[in-house]
């Protein structure tokens, strides 16, 4: 299992000498599944509620000792054998665009985007914004034996966890699990069109960006999700931009497309090409994107460091609460910039750029996921001098440690205002 960054001692000294006067301008990126169907009732739009998309909630740079990278429950309630069944793994595929429509899509649309050059695979799925257990989150509906080739690696590979899902159960990711400290066996509270107590059946991250939950696509039915109005599409060898654009031209008002990964020019090598592994830095951005200005940088710093010191909890977006993804939403609101919610729609609101060019006001991304190695789960704010700003995990507050480059380091980006704002407002991210 790939070991997260180590932790980092907090710095308890010269908090207040970091200041954000003088600083640099920045540039930067997008959010995956903003605009799925909702389908529970609340006071506001899901979209604007603090754990719409919150599967980039911020976790402790620590190895956890003992957990596995898949979890899944022990042969028990109900026996292994009464599983339902699941075809074996084939090849894996590489999850690049995501479309995502209110309703359902007619099947030509997914026939007409499987022939488009270059795609290797067109799977459709349900997708929508759902509560769980009060929390709205993004939820997945999927044909188990089908689907589980386009997750993450360490999940694509767990049998038991897509036998669970085929078995009426839930998956939910690592982090979800983790944070929000759910049992496995035990059950949670799904509030869809109608309400079902469903059984937390796996723990583990799909590593499609803002998904916290996947459920078979029988049991996304019984909950309302509409049948069909999402697509995953593998289109390892093509350009992803050019693809984006085709696709964009056969879909119905209404939906969306997004690039699920980075993606480097052929010979790219250095730091750029980290993107194809799962660093952070959006791709085609150009000086007509634009950055932050010294004004904006300023305000984002001086909002950020007036939250240390307030607690972290889980999908908190602020102004009193806070998860890493969510501090940064929140304090670039106050630099009138808008930002996707999830750690890894954050990632894509600008270019990689390397340590040498760091400057304050950049974001630092992080791989923390064990069940997906090289989905970027946690997001900090570097400060200058050394130091960064983030919000840990459940228990701690927002703080100013040392900032951390070690295995688990992603990249670092610049924010363009310009290429956030797409990220934010794409239907789907």
């Amino acid at each position: 299992m790939r070991q997260a960054a180590r932790r980092l001692k907090p710095v308890r000294r010269g908090v207040r000498g970091v200041t954000a006067l003088g600083l640099c301008a920045a540039a930067g990126g997008s959010a995956v599944l903003a605009a799925t169907p909702a389908l529970a009732s609340g006071p506001a739009s899901p979209r604007n509620l603090p754990a719409a998309l919150s599967s980039g909630a911020g976790v402790r740079l620590i190895s956890i000792p003992g957990s596995p990278a898949i979890a899944v429950p022990n042969g028990a309630r109900p026996a292994a054998e009464t599983l339902a069944q699941v075809k074996p793994l084939g090849r894996l595929q590489e999850a690049d665009v995501l479309v995502v429509a209110p309703t359902t899509l007619n099947p030509a649309v997914r026939a007409a985007i499987a022939r488009l050059p270059g795609v290797a695979a067109a799977e459709p799925l349900d997708a929508a914004t759902i509560k769980v257990n009060g929390r709205f989150i993004q939820m997945l509906g999927v044909h188990p034996s089908s689907f589980r080739a386009f997750a993450a690696g360490p999940t694509a590979r767990s049998t038991a966890l897509w036998r669970n899902v085929a078995s009426g159960r839930i998956a939910l990711s690592y982090t979800m699990g983790k944070l929000d400290k759910l049992a496995l066996n035990g059950s949670v509270t799904v509030a869809g069109r109608q309400t079902e107590k469903l059984t937390v059946g796996a723990f583990g991250t799909v590593g499609i960006a803002g998904a916290d939950a996947v459920v078979s696509d029988s049991v996304a039915r019984s909950l309302g999700v509409p049948a069909g109005n999402a697509i995953v599409v593998s289109a390892p060898d093509t350009s992803l931009a050019q693809l984006v654009t085709r696709v964009k031209d056969l879909l119905p008002h209404g939906a969306g497309v997004a690039q699920l990964v980075a993606q480097t020019a052929p010979g790219v090598t250095g730091s750029a090409a980290l993107a194809g592994a799962g660093a952070a830095g959006a791709t085609s951005v150009t000086a007509a994107d634009g950055s932050m200005t010294t004004t904006q940088v300023q305000a984002f710093l001086s909002a950020a460091l007036s939250r240390v010191g307030l607690p972290y909890v889980w999908g908190g977006s602020g102004p009193s609460v806070f998860d890493c993804s969510g501090l940064v939403q929140w304090s670039m609101r106050q630099a009138g910039v808008v930002m996707p919610r999830v750690a890894a729609d954050q990632a894509r609101t600008g270019p990689l750029i390397s340590l040498s060019d760091l400057r304050p006001g950049d974001l630092l991304f992080y791989h923390t996921d064990a069940t997906a190695p090289t989905y970027i789960s946690h997001v900090a704010i570097y400060l200058g001098n050394g130091l960064m700003e983030q919000a840990p995990e459940p228990g701690e507050n927002v703080e100013v440690v040392h900032a951390d480059f070690g295995s688990g380091f992603a990249g670092a980006i610049q924010i363009s205002p310009a290429v956030a704002a797409g990220v934010a407002g794409n239907p789907a991210g």
